[in-house]
């Protein structure tokens, strides 16, 4: 039976997929961790840069399985580059010593369009290009996919990875990346508040719905081993929109939403990523296809959003 440790449980991604894993291979084989309490499972306090206290908890509950979420994420990594790179280094550095020294079977190691710098093809960027990133997360991430694959060459752990796009969640908040317009838009939206947009309007990008990430992220841990061909990270794709697109799609349902714009820092970072992904490798490898496009994912956005504003309401 799979022992499951999430590191960064809090986070965006972590909290939806603690949930799912739990719903998988049961509550009672799901430990989730992160700086602070603030989940309904199995939970420990974890500082990832404490090698110990990571090692402990490895130990004590007989972890098979690690899925390493935590980390700083583009935006709000540029305001402190080097913590940023000393804190989402050395977390990953202690995920794979304690997994090689523990006989830990798998490790998932969340890479993103990050890794990608000016130089590339920005329409179907292909698997393998040139990583020249603009942002120290971005630098992070390629540096730890380089390192996964030297810990699966070199001591055969089977480390696997995803390159996310812009992640769209109704489950938690923005967490300080720079696709995150495209979720803060939607709470604004069902809230009747106008949107003051940090890209311009033209600005496309790959994005993926939730439900998607997350169904990527486990059916690539559960491919047979010789399925993974790619040991630093596999692009996937979900759709790729600007923010005029997505708010011609939300005035759908909302005829009155205003969207403004003032691009801020984060429209350079933008225009250094990818407009669109080349997936084959992750279709080819382990049959990935998203099923959510801009539409739906945007339906669903608002049904969800609509149901946690009107339960909040009800108790005011």
């Amino acid at each position: 039976m799979s022992k499951i440790l999430v590191t960064g449980a809090n986070g965006q991604l972590g909290t939806v997929l603690t949930k799912k894993l739990a719903e998988k291979y049961g509550e009672e084989n799901i430990i989730a961790s992160d700086l602070n309490s603030a989940n309904n499972h199995q939970f420990e306090i974890l500082d990832v840069t404490d090698f110990n206290a990571l090692k402990k908890i490895v130990l004590k509950y007989k972890i098979t399985q690690i899925y390493h979420l935590a980390a700083i994420l583009s935006a709000n990594g540029e305001k402190y580059p080097l913590n940023t790179w000393d804190i989402n280094m050395k977390t990953f550095f202690n995920v794979l010593e304690v997994a090689r020294l523990h006989q830990v079977e798998k490790v998932f190691f969340p890479s993103s369009i990050a890794v990608f710098g000016n130089n590339i093809e920005r329409i179907n960027t292909p698997q393998s290009p040139n990583l020249t990133p603009s942002t120290v997360y971005g630098i992070s991430k390629v540096a730890g996919e380089n390192w996964a694959k030297y810990y699966f060459d070199k001591y055969g752990l089977d480390v696997r990875s995803i390159r996310y796009p812009g992640v769209i969640g109704h489950q938690s908040l923005p967490g300080g990346g720079t696709t995150d317009y495209a979720v803060d838009i939607f709470h604004k939206a069902v809230n009747n508040v106008n949107f003051e947009c940090f890209l311009s309007p033209e600005t496309t990008l790959p994005m993926i719905y939730m439900d998607d990430a997350i169904r990527a992220t486990i059916e690539l841990m559960e491919a047979p081993k010789n399925n993974i061909k790619v040991r630093t990270s596999y692009n996937i794709a979900g759709m790729s929109f600007n923010p005029k697109q997505l708010t011609k799609v939300i005035q759908k349902t909302y005829s009155t939403f205003k969207v403004s714009y003032k691009p801020d820092f984060r429209q350079q970072i933008a225009e250094s990523w990818p407009m669109s992904i080349d997936d084959n490798n992750a279709k080819q490898d382990w049959n990935w296809a998203p099923k959510y496009n801009l539409e739906t994912m945007a339906e669903d956005m608002i049904l969800h959003l609509k149901e946690k504003y009107e339960k909040e309401n009800c108790f005011i």
